[in-house]
């Protein structure tokens, strides 16, 4: 027996939800699909269990795609202020930690709650542990034939993201489905991701594990963030390392300044005529966290004040500290990935609706689409806002 509905979506997280509500409010019957136990998984895990729904400052220029402009007119039609109107609207307490980014006061179950009492709301059909099997174009309609039964749907949308972080379910379905209608899938990779170390580091930087400092760090094409950075047993992390990876290519060095508000040289070429009797040693901590001095200081065995700095020594330390070379072993992967960089490339996809150029009917909505923000709030603004586009339309 065929069920047949207007609007079926592949994929409950938070495009998926987000669609499915709009589509219902235009008075279409939506079924909405999901192989996991629980709807918006991935919401309720971010931002450490409170959720970075959106952020006050969104502009195209904080995302990354191959067709750079795409993303302008979803952000533009459904904006931040629209998501957090909707957040206002539900009650749902929130702040704004460093750089505009809002975090819920309480859970990141208000976020999950609001939709799902929206969807339950607009009549929308929610079939969670269900798994698509096939899906197949048939003159005007889709056949979509799941564990649940088969369906036949005017409109299809796939929103069931990348492969960040598969314990929650990732996979590559939606990049297999874009592949089997003709569209082209971009390479791809795990970003906002913490990296690992090379062999040469990993032995003396890995016992600095649980160390946090601001620096600055720059990509070789040019792109830098000044943030906080996390020394782990595994590699680099925190904020200004996720940033910076989705800027890296694999093998490239990055450049990490561990004094941002210092140039080296200046300040110790006026501070050896004014301290010129202070240890070197003593110098650098008090301006570094004092395990990352002593690791510095390891490294370079004389034993100088700072009026016996030579030339060359200025040099090395201006190096060390303001231009800190870094290559990469690779990264922690997909397993800690919050997103995927790359994806279905959406010069195939209008830009409006979400729907595809090649195949009548069919979207493509959030993380699934060559589309990735930064980290905070930005890829979660860009599920919202690729939603509601596609759910005016599907």
């Amino acid at each position: 027996m065929t069920t047949g509905v207007d609007v079926l979506i592949i994929g409950a997280g938070a495009a998926g939800m987000m669609c499915a509500i709009e589509a219902a409010k235009r008075g279409r019957s939506v079924v909405l699909i999901d192989h996991a136990n629980k709807a918006g998984k991935k919401i309720l895990m971010s931002g450490g269990g409170r959720c970075n729904f959106t952020n006050l400052d969104v502009q195209p220029a904080h995302f990354l795609s191959h067709n750079p402009h795409f993303a302008r007119s979803a952000l533009s039609r459904y904006s931040q202020w629209d998501f957090i109107a909707k957040v206002n609207l539900h009650g749902i307490e929130y702040h704004e930690k460093d750089l505009g980014q809002l975090f819920c006061d309480h859970s990141a179950k208000d976020i999950q709650q609001m939709l799902l009492s929206e969807l339950a709301q607009e009549g929308v059909d929610l079939l969670l542990e269900t798994s698509v099997l096939s899906v197949a174009k048939l003159e005007d309609r889709f056949a979509i034939s799941t564990t649940a039964g088969v369906f036949s749907a005017a409109s299809c949308v796939v929103a069931c993201g990348g492969l960040s972080i598969p314990t929650l379910g990732a996979s590559d379905f939606g990049f297999k489905l874009a592949q089997q209608f003709g569209h082209t899938l971009l390479s791809h990779r795990a970003s906002l991701v913490p990296f690992t170390w090379n062999t040469k580091d990993k032995p003396l930087w890995s016992a600095l594990s649980g160390l946090a400092t601001r620096a600055r760090v720059r990509a070789l094409e040019g792109t830098q963030f000044e943030l906080d950075l996390l020394i782990t047993h595994r590699g680099l992390s925190g904020p200004a390392m996720l940033q910076i990876s989705n800027y890296w290519q694999e093998g490239e060095a990055l450049t990490i300044d561990w004094l941002p508000s210092m140039d080296v040289a200046q300040q110790l070429a006026a501070d050896r005529h004014e301290q010129g009797k202070k240890q070197f040693k003593s110098w650098l901590s008090a301006l570094l966290p004092a395990r990352l001095a002593e690791l510095f200081c390891q490294q370079w065995p004389h034993q100088k004040t700072l009026a016996e700095l030579s030339k060359a020594d200025v040099l090395y330390w201006s190096e060390q500290l303001n231009h800190w070379q870094f290559v990469p072993g690779g990264t922690e992967g997909y397993r800690t990935a919050e997103v995927t960089l790359g994806g279905v490339d959406t010069h195939d996809i209008s830009s409006k609706t979400m729907v595809s150029k090649l195949v009548p009917g069919l979207y493509f909505i959030g993380e699934v689409l060559d589309v990735t923000g930064w980290l905070g709030g930005y890829n979660f603004q860009w599920a919202w806002s690729s939603a509601w586009a596609a759910g005016q339309d599907c």
